[in-house]
């Protein structure tokens, strides 16, 4: 694995395809528009429908949502599984990840190669599903279609063979309640 070429392919406003803490992602700098766009255009899906997107920190999150609710943060402490997590008025990121409703969806992955990735990078990173929009989520490298692994502009060589049966919880914060998107 060539950690420089991931981090130069990120840079140049590229996407990559990489394993994270659930499933492989296609994954692109989340403050870049037209590099998102890219991420659409490979999954075949429309801009309306909001992107997961990573970051290393608690403190990396309050650089990219205007106010991080206490009820998050006792969850995010409290989590052991991949927590992703919607919250309401994001900010300095990509207009085009952000859904209709002003919210983003945002995950501190458990998985040391993301975490370092994102620190190295110093800016969030997309994280959605290496599939095509309405298709199966792959389970392992093996699965993911060659059109996928043809439209990426850099597959990162790691961990092939793992095998992930699912996907991150989704929560939504709204005001002191948490409501269950996706468990």
């Amino acid at each position: 694995m060539n950690f420089n070429k991931i981090l130069n392919t990120l840079k140049q406003g590229k996407t990559i395809l990489y394993p994270t803490d659930t499933v492989w992602g296609i994954g692109c700098d989340a403050t870049n528009e037209v590099a998102v766009k890219k991420i659409y255009k490979i999954k075949k899906r429309e801009e309306s429908k909001s992107l997961i997107i990573l970051v290393s920190s608690i403190e990396m999150l309050k650089e990219y949502v205007k106010v991080v609710p206490q009820i998050a943060l006792d969850v995010l402490e409290n989590t052991t599984k991949p927590t992703t997590i919607i919250y309401h008025s994001p900010k300095n990121l990509a207009k085009n990840t952000i859904a209709s409703d002003n919210t983003i969806a945002i995950r501190i992955p458990k998985n040391d190669f993301c975490l370092q990735l994102i620190k190295e990078f110093g800016k969030p990173i997309v994280s959605t599903s290496a599939n095509i929009s309405g298709a199966s989520t792959p389970k392992s490298f093996i699965d993911i279609s060659k059109s996928i692994l043809k439209s990426v502009d850099y597959v990162v060589d790691l961990q092939e063979d793992n095998t992930t049966e699912k996907s991150s919880t989704i929560l939504k914060i709204d005001g002191d309640s948490v409501i269950v998107i996706r468990e």
